[in-house]
């Protein structure tokens, strides 16, 4: 039960039209077309060493100017050998000194009138009427302006190059374009109008791959975007999974010699994290944040989305791989859509996740305040440190998110996702900071002194700070255990998990106290605690201890209370006895409990859980059994006079029958309680089952 999809890219850029299905060049005189130079590489069975990507990329991209309804802008027209280095000469002038240096000239270079231009071999080529000179020559000129040159392409094969598989591969005798694909022409990628599947089983597929990873380095390639990757971009079945794709197009980079920085695109599903790690520099964790609209982005489609999509992601990212937001529309208020107050809090998420930092604004355009925003050197190298933040709660729109560096200090950002103006504090607890502290804004890059126990502001709707927190360093303890929160629990045990301790001298081990007294000595960052009461309330803490057997202050305090015996509860949503409201409705699902969920929530859907009883007035564990095969929804839970949000991660493939897990604290009154779900200003996930 999805909801209507927004058209992620219109990748002919003129409509959402299928592609022509042969070369504008005659079969003949395409194999008898020169192959071009390729690259010399290494030999057979062996590799070079990859792109690194130590830090995230920085640059500029086309595709926001393309996607865009702005006059002037728009299309396949706008896409021309002119603009792109009239972008490139801005970016060499104005912003290369703060470390912007790719330009990535995405969808369209090979399209002409919605037809995708190839050679004799299978091999995208440019459109000549837009790139007259040929790809080779803008790499040429960007290499030339010291900087580096990126391209894109669709995963799979392109259909105007199967040519009814007649179409030979270059340097693999006996192999044509039948060979590539599957028999059935199966359709792959996020759009299915675009590519057909390649078979690997043929080892002329993986000759084609590295053909045109080859044609890549000759005309100097330093960056490829693969695009419709999945599972993910909106689907999962067989005919897209392109895992296959992405292992081939690394080995095939990697021997060309030449390193290339290779990213996925778009909403890639969390599942194959490990393969994307392993096989790519980097992933988009979402949908395009462009609107396809008269202006780049607006908040809500879909800027806003990014603060729950990024978070299953955060430990992913790391040197040689990073959790890629998409472009960065801040630099000019005429045309990106958002406030100035917006501009700077999606700059400040970008930095803070060590996203690649791609703008994609008209560069001859930039205002003066975009222009501050994006060369602000102390919020760049935020982004640069490579150490992505994580959110302390998202139970509300006025969020804290943290970093801990390796010094010492924290990169704290606030933000206030919500319509009205409100305070937001970083309480210093969350923080494992005790003392004062030395504060200093980033974006006015000013100190503001010693504070002590919190730091609080008033934000405006959609508004931000990002701060350098620095305590008092204590070089001669491990730092404190952050983020320590319950997983599971049982009527008789509680099982805890926390972020590993990154500074002060290096951890060994960590203590877990129950009611100040210590329960357990663990090496790992969970534990278990077993031998407590039914329907008893204690209080958890973490401590962590070095070789010498100096120990950390405790971390802040968890508050749990265990199940009654017997528990915990499954409670399914479909229950009879459930409430359902709205356009909320059963449907069948046989991987969730019980073969039935509750979908259409949101809106006026929801589905309330009637007569869950709890043994007294604390807080529980709940857990929540969902589907959602989106890039992930919020669910609003609401309980007595409390009401609370749940960011959903969604698996990204489109698969609505595959239940997920997440756990979260709720409280409860003694006796009979209700426990609501919905999302009255958004679509939600669907509805499995609780168990608490």
């Amino acid at each position: 039960m999805s909801r209507p999809a927004r058209p992620a890219r219109l990748r002919t850029l003129t409509a959402v039209t299928a592609l022509a299905v042969a070369l504008a060049v005659p079969a003949a005189a395409r194999a008898a077309a020169p192959a071009g130079s390729p690259v010399a590489r290494t030999a057979p069975g062996t590799t070079t060493a990859p792109a690194v990507a130590a830090k995230p990329y920085m640059g500029y991209s086309t595709w926001s100017l393309e996607s865009t309804n702005f006059p002037g802008y728009g299309g396949e027209n706008w896409l021309t050998e002119s603009n792109v280095l009239g972008q490139a000469d801005v970016l060499a002038a104005k912003l290369k000194s703060h470390g912007y240096d790719y330009v990535n000239v995405d969808a369209g270079w090979n399209v002409d009138h919605g037809r995708n231009v190839g050679d004799g071999y299978a091999r995208p080529s440019a459109d000549l009427k837009k790139f007259p000179h040929g790809m080779k020559y803008i790499g040429d000129q960007l290499h030339h302006k010291g900087l580096k040159f990126g391209l894109y392409l669709a995963v799979g094969l392109y259909q105007d190059y199967y040519n009814d598989g007649r179409t030979p591969i270059y340097h693999a005798p006996g192999c044509t374009t039948k060979d590539i694909v599957y028999p059935d022409l199966r359709r792959t990628s996020g759009w299915d109008n675009v590519s057909y599947q390649l078979n690997f089983s043929s080892p002329c597929t993986t000759k084609y791959i590295q053909s045109v990873a080859d044609e890549l380095a000759s005309w100097g390639v330093d960056f490829l975007k693969i695009d419709g990757v999945g599972p993910g971009s909106n689907q999962g079945d067989a005919a897209h999974d392109n895992v296959p794709d992405i292992k081939a197009w690394h080995t095939a980079l990697r021997n060309t010699g030449r390193p290339i920085q290779f990213v996925l695109s778009w909403s890639l599903s969390h599942n194959q994290a490990d393969v994307w790690k392993a096989n790519s520099n980097g992933w988009r964790v979402d949908t395009d944040v462009e609107c396809y609209c008269d202006t780049l982005v607006t908040w809500n489609n879909s800027v806003k989305a990014r603060w729950n999509d990024v978070v299953p992601w955060i430990d992913d990212a790391g040197p040689g791989h990073w959790n890629n937001l998409d472009s960065l529309d801040v630099g000019s208020g005429v045309m990106d859509g958002i406030n100035n107050v917006e501009r700077q809090s999606y700059m400040t998420l970008w930095a803070i996740e060590s996203a690649p930092l791609y703008i994609g604004d008209d560069l001859t355009k930039l205002d003066s305040y975009g222009l501050k925003l994006l060369t602000n050197d102390e919020v760049i190298a935020v982004d640069q440190a490579g150490n992505p933040a994580k959110p302390v709660s998202q139970k509300t729109p006025e969020q804290v998110w943290y970093a801990r560096n390796a010094d010492g200090s924290y990169t704290v950002a606030l933000f206030n996702l919500g319509k009205g103006y409100s305070d937001v504090t970083a309480d210093f607890s969350d923080l494992g900071i005790s003392g004062k502290a030395a504060v200093r804004d980033l974006w006015r890059r000013r100190n503001l002194g010693s504070v002590s126990g919190h730091f609080t502001d008033n934000l405006p709707p959609h508004g931000s700070r990002l701060l350098r927190i620095t305590p008092r360093r204590d070089g001669h303890h491990p730092g404190v255990p952050l983020a320590v929160h319950g997983t599971r629990s049982t009527a008789t045990s509680v099982s805890l998990a926390w972020d590993a301790v990154n500074s002060g001298t290096p951890a060994t081990g960590y203590d877990v106290y129950v009611n100040g007294s210590k329960a357990a000595t663990v090496a790992g960052t969970s534990a278990t605690v077993s031998g407590l009461e039914a329907g008893t309330g204690y209080s958890f803490t973490v401590a962590a201890h070095d070789a010498r057997g100096r120990t950390s202050a405790p971390g802040k305090a968890v508050l749990l209370t265990t199940p009654a015996a017997g528990g915990p509860v499954g409670h399914e949503a479909e229950a009879p006895g459930n409430t359902l409201s709205g356009n909320a409705s059963v449907a069948d699902c046989s991987a969730c409990s019980g073969g039935k969920k509750v979908g259409n929530l949101g809106g006026s859907g929801s589905v309330t859980v009637n007569h869950v009883t709890a043994p007294r007035d604390v807080t529980y564990l709940m857990r929540i059994d969902y589907t959602d095969g989106s890039s992930g929804r919020t669910i609003v839970v609401t309980t007595g006079d409390t009401s609370f949000q749940v960011p959903l991660p969604g698996s990204n493939d489109n698969d609505w029958g595959t239940p997920q897990s997440v756990t979260v604290t709720v409280p409860l009154k003694a006796g009979e309680n209700t426990i609501g779900f919905g999302n009255p200003s958004d679509y939600a996930s669907d509805i499995d089952r609780i168990t608490l």
